[in-house]
């Protein structure tokens, strides 16, 4: 069984796998949309790699981070324009 961490999405905390980046996680935990682009449409992970810039959350208060380039950890509080 993997090791597991408390990350908080949204001010909700959630148990998620310890060795996953944030993507994986919040699309683990049936989270499609990550933000909204300028005229107001839901994005989310395309590339899965840091490429399209699509995942970006806020992660403890940093806005404009790439959840699929960062892996979660402890603590970590996580905002998405949902």
């Amino acid at each position: 069984m993997a090791a597991m961490v408390s990350i908080r999405v949204n001010g909700v905390e959630m148990s998620v796998a310890a060795d996953v980046s944030v993507a994986a996680a919040l699309l683990n935990a049936g989270h499609t949309m990550f933000r909204r682009s300028v005229t107001g449409a839901a994005r989310g992970p395309v590339c899965g790699m840091g490429t399209c810039f699509e995942c970006r959350v806020t992660i403890d208060g940093e806005p404009g981070r790439r959840s699929c380039l960062e892996p979660v950890r402890e603590g970590m509080r996580v905002t998405i324009d949902a």
